[in-house]
């Protein structure tokens, strides 16, 4: 099964849970780590910034997987 292949969306799904999801991840990441690290500030920096990269994503990019405008 090629991704993308015509008629098959299942490259498409995948690629933009991966961009709602991925980077959300990763910043909560580095916060653990930062936080691991007795970096308390930068920490609930990179925490605060997952959770709302998290928020935005799902409404912009669930809106489109929707098909809601």
């Amino acid at each position: 099964m090629m991704f993308l292949e015509i008629g098959n969306l299942n490259g498409l799904i995948i690629l933009l849970i991966v961009i709602m999801v991925g980077p959300a991840a990763l910043l909560a990441i580095i916060g653990g780590i930062l936080s691991y690290n007795k970096k308390r500030k930068a920490a609930k920096v990179f925490f605060i910034l997952a959770v709302l990269y998290l928020i935005v994503s799902l409404g912009i990019c669930g809106a489109l997987m929707s098909g809601g405008y």
